[in-house]
């Protein structure tokens, strides 16, 4: 009988151990980044980990309510002490008992993520929805039977001409004490929509309020969460941050989630709970870095992909996850952050949504849309959003054509033996010298490189930990350039490259990047497997690419903008290397930081910009990639790295692209025997 798989996430590492083994046991036989510090006593509350039941079909596997030992008296009493949240565990009192899925929360991470979607600079022209007035209201009247909110309405449109105004019942229960305690004068937020016929109150203050008001830009995306706190009178940003989505225990990509929605009951309930309540925590977490009360925060816009827009929202995504991927609703939404259940804001805050271009290209392409503007460049521009989902616009004056590219997490550093997510100590950065095969790499947290003076002691309150997304993208890109790894995706042995780097794995082999084993650090190596799943990520998102080239009837494109994360911590050379974006060239490449982050901040200071993206959305073509005949076989094609057909002359006259064939044995990719087919 096979011992139970136990699988966490977002790792994705896994690994089967026998009935009784502790969860924290197993996180650390896998090297799984799970916190302990009270050796496992259930003191220190480190190890919480978040076990998930139901069926798990990109997992292969189905967990049972069972799957861990009962919680026990070490549990309750640190419940009763200090409270665990809902549907946590310790992981070094929870043992395993069949298959099981355990998510790894960020607060349980000894290496925290570092979320890289920092608000970039814009010039932006402030036009908010919400805003502060201050106004003088007229006493009450014996001969003048009208109710206080009726005269506030009256003195705004004579002192400030505006129009019909209305008020939820929290804020109108509020009213008539500011009015006495202001003496007839108070500073209101009011909220005016881009289609609203009427201003709202969001809040009253009693006299002239001199505080400010904040709105939040969240992009909710599959992987990260990342939010802008930002002054709504002049749009600076008061603080970022980002947590992981803790949908990913769920499934690493949107397909998944959706699978695991169609086959558990409210399964789509629990995840949508599951986003609220992270939101909620990072709505806090921001207010308490810009030192401001939760209450200050009067709005939110939200950017997200289609599947996270209709979870975020409370709606079954099942449509989503079949032809013709239906979407409840395309357009813009606006409503009360109550009907969301949020609660880490003020309490008649109000939610904008941006809107959908389509069933699987969403809001957050229609924000990089608004950020970028390619309905407005001169030369034919590409822009690529990547993430565990890719969105990627191509267009100029003349037309703009959208899709979207199921790339996978192996971006941000899942499904890859030694990845991890961005962290301190995570290698970010990789140059492979091509004489001697020798590696130098960069971590975060330092900016010194590994052959530098100091390195040791640049790293010393970190280590080295892993790669992260970008430092396996560079990886594999410096493997190919340094001739270690052919156009096929197959590295060498030792014998074919003339380095003992290049360690024998079964019939495979994979490149020694970094060996801490003598200090009891991790041995990080760039596997076969790794090549593979990289190679997977890059043809998606380069045959979507290639689709819309194709609609544009075009074979190169005179801009590509990387946005997104990668767009800011991959340099142009090495994307187009492995063949993640067309060849062109490099002055030709630019980044574009978090797009989609930058286009929620625009709609969130501009009723104007809200106004534009309803009509650009509704002006770009969507190209459906699972439907599309050619995406096959540009999918195919762009296996090869860079590409099996495409010449990349641009790419070739700065690069070296060494002509190998490291299968001596056979056709297949791993290297392996060609089979006999069975007779």
């Amino acid at each position: 009988m096979t011992d139970p798989l136990v699988i966490f996430t977002p790792s994705g590492k896994r690994g089967h151990f026998p009935v009784g083994t502790p969860v924290l046991t197993a996180a650390r036989q896998l090297g799984v980044d799970l916190d302990s510090v009270c050796g496992g006593r259930g003191i220190c509350s480190k190890c919480q980990v978040s076990p998930s039941y139901g069926e798990f079909s990109k997992h292969g596997v189905t967990v049972q309510p069972d799957a861990l030992s009962a919680w026990n008296s070490v549990e309750e009493r640190y419940d009763n002490i200090r409270g665990l949240p809902k549907g946590r565990r310790l992981g070094c009192q929870a043992t395993v008992q069949s298959d099981i899925v355990i998510d790894v929360p960020a607060e349980s991470q000894v290496h925290r993520q570092v979320v890289r979607k920092a608000a970039s600079d814009r010039v932006i022209t402030m036009d908010p929805a919400t805003k502060l007035y201050y106004v003088q209201v007229a006493e009450p009247d014996m001969h003048e039977p009208t109710g206080d909110f009726e005269r506030l309405g009256e003195a705004l449109t004579a002192q400030w001409g505006i129009g019909p105004t209305t008020a939820p019942l929290p804020v109108m229960r509020r009213l008539q004490p500011a009015l006495r305690k202001g003496k007839w004068a108070v500073t209101v937020a009011l909220h005016k929509g881009h289609r609203d016929a009427q201003h709202r109150v969001l809040d009253i203050w009693p006299g002239f309020h001199e505080g400010r008001i904040y709105g939040l830009a969240i992009d909710l995306g599959s992987t990260t969460i990342a939010a802008h706190l930002t002054d709504l009178r002049n749009g600076s940003v008061a603080a970022s941050a980002g947590i992981m989505n803790p949908q990913i225990r769920f499934g690493e990509d949107l397909m998944s989630r959706v699978s695991y929605a169609m086959m558990n009951p409210g399964g789509d309930v629990e995840m949508t709970d599951a986003v609220r309540t992270a939101i909620d925590t990072l709505t806090v977490d921001l207010a308490g870095q810009a030192g401001i009360e939760p209450d200050q925060i009067v709005e939110a816009v939200f950017v997200c992909n289609p599947v996270m827009h209709h979870l975020l929202l409370g709606i079954d995504p099942v449509e989503l996850g079949q032809a013709p991927f239906a979407l409840a609703t395309s357009n813009s939404i606006s409503l009360d952050a109550t009907e969301l259940n949020l609660s880490g804001m003020n309490s008649a805050a109000r939610v904008f949504i941006l809107p959908c271009i389509a069933g699987h290209v969403g809001a957050d392409a229609a924000a990089v849309a608004l950020s970028e503007e390619p309905d407005k460049s001169d030369d034919l521009v590409l822009i690529v959003d990547v993430g565990t989902n890719a969105e990627i616009l191509l267009g100029d004056r003349s037309r703009v054509l959208a899709c979207s590219s199921p790339t996978g997490p192996a971006f941000e550093g899942a499904q890859i033996s030694s990845g991890q997510r961005a962290a301190p100590g995570a290698i970010e950065r990789v140059e492979i010298n091509p004489d001697t095969k020798e590696p130098r790499f960069r971590v975060i947290g330092s900016e010194v490189w590994s052959d530098e003076p100091g390195f040791d002691e640049a790293i010393a309150t970190t280590g080295v930990t892993g790669i992260c997304g970008s430092g396996i993208i560079e990886a594999v890109a410096e493997l190919r350039m340094a001739g270690l790894l052919d156009s096929k995706g197959l590295m060498g042995s030792a014998e074919q490259t003339g380095t003992e780097r290049m360690l024998p794995e079964g019939r495979t082999h994979s490149y020694l990047l970094y060996d801490g084993t003598a200090e009891n650090g991790p041995k990080v190596t760039v596997t076969q497997g790794d090549i593979r799943a990289i190679q997977l990520a890059k043809s998606a998102l380069y045959a979507g690419a290639r689709l819309l080239m194709d609609e544009m009837g075009v074979d190169t494109v005179d801009r590509v903008v990387l946005a997104g994360a990668f767009g800011a911590h991959i340099s142009p050379k090495h994307a187009m290397v492995l063949g993640m974006i067309p060849d062109a060239d490099l002055d030709k490449v630019t980044s574009a930081g978090n797009a989609a982050g930058t286009g929620a901040r625009i709609a969130l200071c501009s009723v104007a910009a809200r106004d534009r993206i309803e009509t650009l959305v509704r002006n770009i073509t969507k190209v459906e990639t699972a439907i599309e005949p050619k995406f096959q076989e540009h999918f195919v094609n762009a296996n090869a790295v860079p590409h099996a057909t495409d010449p990349f002359p641009k790419l070739r006259a700065i690069a070296p692209l060494p002509d190998l064939n490291f299968n001596t044995q056979g056709d297949g990719a791993d290297g392996g025997r060609r089979r006999r087919r069975p007779r």
